[in-house]
């Protein structure tokens, strides 16, 4: 089954807890704090494998979570990392964050890795938070939580020329006398359900990929036929070769199927209808072919190649002209900067981190920053608490709820968790 999109959620693993400990030997008075740092959460790395060509192995797996990382221990013991998580994908694979809109990465060449969701770091033990003040922490960290990130996987196949053209105009046939690819060939339309890959050597030991696509009819930039779910696979593509029948056996005029193949290109990608074409007229050994090819000249004038796939005529010539193309045309990201993470305008922010609402008769604070402090805050310790508290005065949080008329006893929350203001 061919699969070439796909949603999944990703979730990187959640560091380890610190340890609050304090060394207890028998001849060792005043021992002091000994607690260990939680390991880091495992990050979850898309990879490239050549071996792949479809990601079925994503379809029914739509939730990835990372390992916790292991906690501290006493006797400054460090929790061990947790292994990262690593999901082989197909080669041409593009990352996108739903909520940003952003490419994450377009994983080309084998071994290519991306971490789409870094895992949390681990939680400080009490060791950590020896000060001068105070030389006896009796509190350590919570791990922190994993990033977490809803992405659209999708699948854009590497080639430098696309076969395009209508239904049962020859283009497998061709595919499998150019290459060792074997497609499936039939007398119907849409043998062809989905992309096939061929490499083409030349005799002067040049090589280069070809894809071919389903046959496109009116209306597939638009969903009709199975048009609009390949013709991405053919936006790396360098060359777009465009199959002609001009036999015209199957009743269509083949310069009708010249313009509707064109005109499905240009409405769906402005860049595939400008990228360079070769025409291949194929069915030559048929009798009507040179009649129609004469007639389809005067209203063209572009080279055009004469072939007969079945026969094999004709290809060797067509496939030179293709090589000596491509020797010519560099190869250019599919994406502009703008549209990658890696492209980063920074801009001045003067709004807080962290937004206060009034739901009701209750506080709610949201914000990334607040949130992850929470988490990683160990309430079970009475200083933690305190130590939270602190960090919420410090970052101004305290006087914006002031401000906004929070009192005494009123309820203030953040996720799931419950607190009462003080106004001290």
């Amino acid at each position: 089954m061919f699969i070439d999109e796909i949603t999944i959620k990703v979730i990187g693993g959640t560091g380890g807890d610190g340890c609050t400990s304090f060394r207890r030997e028998k001849y060792v008075p005043n021992g002091g704090p000994d607690g260990g740092n939680g390991g880091k959460g495992s990050n979850i790395i898309f990879k490239v494998d050549e071996n792949l060509r479809t990601l079925i192995d994503l379809r029914y797996n739509k939730l990835i979570k990372g390992k916790k990382g292991k906690n501290g221990s006493g006797k400054n013991k460090n929790g061990k990392n947790a292994e990262d998580i690593i999901i082989k994908v197909p080669p041409g694979t593009i990352i996108k964050d739903l909520e940003t809109n952003m490419i994450i990465s377009d994983l080309i060449n084998h071994d290519d890795e991306i971490i789409v969701a870094t895992g949390g770091r681990g939680g400080k033990g009490n060791k950590t938070f020896v000060s001068a003040i105070n030389t006896a922490p009796y509190y350590s960290e919570n791990g922190e939580p994993g990033e977490e990130r809803t992405l659209k996987i999708e699948l854009k196949l590497i080639a430098d020329v696309g076969l395009v053209g209508m239904p049962s105009v020859g283009k497998s046939t061709i595919l499998s006398k150019i290459s060792a690819a074997k497609p499936k060939i039939a007398a119907y339309h849409f043998t062809t359900l989905a992309p096939n890959l061929g490499v083409v050597k030349t005799k002067d030991n040049f090589s280069f990929v070809v894809a071919d696509l389903p046959g496109l009819i009116e209306g597939a930039a638009q969903g009709e036929g199975l048009g609009d779910q390949f013709l991405k696979h053919i936006e790396r593509t360098r060359i777009i070769a465009h199959i002609i029948d001009m036999s015209g056996i199957e009743g269509r005029d083949p310069y009708d199927d010249y313009v509707i193949i064109n005109n499905e290109l240009k409405d769906y990608s402005k860049v595939l209808s400008q990228k360079p074409q070769i025409i291949i007229a194929n069915k030559m050994d048929i009798e009507t072919a040179t009649k129609n090819l004469i007639t389809f000249k005067t209203k063209i004038n572009l080279p055009i190649y004469e072939v007969s796939a079945i026969k094999g005529e004709g290809l060797e010539q067509a496939m030179l002209e293709i090589a000596n193309q491509l020797k010519q045309i560099d190869k250019k990201p599919l994406h502009p900067k703008e549209e990658t993470e890696s492209f980063v305008l920074y801009k001045f922010q003067k709004e807080k981190p962290w937004n206060i609402e009034k739901n009701n008769e209750e506080w709610v604070i949201k914000g990334e920053q607040i949130e992850r402090l929470l988490r990683m805050t160990n309430f079970r310790s009475h200083e933690g608490a305190i130590r939270f508290a602190q960090k919420l005065r410090k970052l101004g949080i305290d006087d914006e709820l002031k401000n906004k008329g929070a009192k005494n006893g009123d309820v203030v929350k953040i996720l799931d968790f419950e607190f009462e203001f003080q106004d001290e």
